[in-house]
């Protein structure tokens, strides 16, 4: 048995896929099939159940799982408590990040970090804000940039990187357009194009709507702010956006603010325990990155 052989099987297991589990590990699917069917050779027993499309653990898999990953993490932090002794930072961080995202002082840091300490390997995966903190919580990822409705996360640490309030954003031509400032009651007569349940955006304002008593009419949804940016300038919808994901498209869209609506929207950093050395140098990073003048530019 192989640690090789453990890190794919973990990587199937999380991935519940195995296409998905070799671009995650940076070798083909059948290299990945290979030694999956190796180890099952080496326990006499299957891992995984492949009739169906999504790959699930045998009962067999899911009592080796947690002593897989717990091997993996062992031998990573053989690796670390060499690199401290010796000034070097190895191993492996899993970030994940909100879907459609471009935080450029955030890549910088990414950047940053990887040119200062090359022996580190760098993951990153996107998916909804919910799924992401339940991920951060279940240790699949070490570091998370979540999209929230509060600076509080249950269970977790965080750094908020921004904050900014709702608006609507409408074309020219909208009956809104020349309205100045937009209630929500105001906006529940229009249809509209937003994110979708799960990011921290879409909270803020479906909580903000539940304390009114709002109902609105929400017509299409996108996972980017460019997309729902998009819809809107082709006065599909008015969209509701961040202050800054709306001046991005500035030359379209008229942005108007969301009276009654005073939570923000956040993205946060967020993980889960002390962080080690790697991850706390990746935060080291971040906070740099965030503290400099053109921090809230995405």
């Amino acid at each position: 048995m192989e640690l090789r052989q453990l890190e794919y099987f973990v990587a199937v297991a999380e991935e519940r896929n195995f296409t998905r589990a070799a671009e995650r590990v940076h070798i083909s699917q059948s290299g990945v099939s290979a030694q999956i069917r190796r180890l099952e050779r080496e326990l006499g027993a299957e891992l995984f159940d492949r009739s169906a499309r999504t790959v699930t653990l045998t009962a067999a898999g899911a009592a080796a799982f947690e002593h897989a990953r717990a091997a993996l993490a062992a031998a990573g932090a053989v690796g670390q408590a060499v690199g401290e002794v010796t000034g070097l930072l190895r191993g492996r961080l899993t970030m994940g990040m909100v879907i459609g995202c471009t935080l450029a002082p955030l890549f910088d840091a990414l950047a940053a970090f990887h040119r200062a300490h090359p022996g580190v390997e760098l993951s990153l995966r996107e998916d909804n804000s919910d799924r992401l903190v339940e991920g951060l919580r279940s240790g699949d990822f070490d570091l998370g940039l979540v999209g929230a409705a509060s600076g509080t996360l249950h269970g977790l640490d965080s750094l908020t990187l921004v904050s900014e309030r709702l608006v609507v954003a409408v074309p020219a031509g909208h009956p809104l357009a020349d309205a100045g400032r937009v209630t929500l009651r105001d906006l529940a007569a229009h249809p509209v194009v937003c994110m979708p349940p799960g990011t921290g955006l879409r909270t803020v304002f479906d909580r903000a709507c539940e304390a009114q008593g709002v109902r609105p009419r929400v017509a299409l949804q996108a996972s980017a702010a460019d997309a729902v940016a998009g819809l809107a300038c082709r006065g599909l919808a008015a969209a509701v956006l961040s202050e800054s994901m709306a001046a991005l498209h500035r030359d379209r869209l008229t942005a108007l603010p969301l009276d009654g609506v005073e939570a923000p929207a956040l993205l946060a950093l967020a993980w889960r325990g002390t962080p080690g050395p790697a991850l706390a140098g990746l935060l080291a990073h971040c906070r740099r990155a965030f503290a400099g003048p053109d921090a809230g530019e995405g």
